[in-house]
């Protein structure tokens, strides 16, 4: 492989490995998610119905 090359990869793949865990070490959520407050139950039927 070439020097240019190298070079070329590396300055690609410079900035994808700049971004791993750019912010630090992963946390937990600071509280569970929040149940939603809202259900909805029923039925639905779908088909087709004729006449003859």
């Amino acid at each position: 492989m070439s020097q240019t090359r190298k070079l070329a990869l590396a300055l690609v793949l410079l900035p994808f490995l700049a971004a791993c865990g750019a912010d630090g070490a992963p946390k937990p959520p600071e509280k569970p998610a929040a149940k939603p407050a809202l259900t909805i139950t029923g039925t639905a039927r779908v088909g087709v119905s004729a006449e003859l």
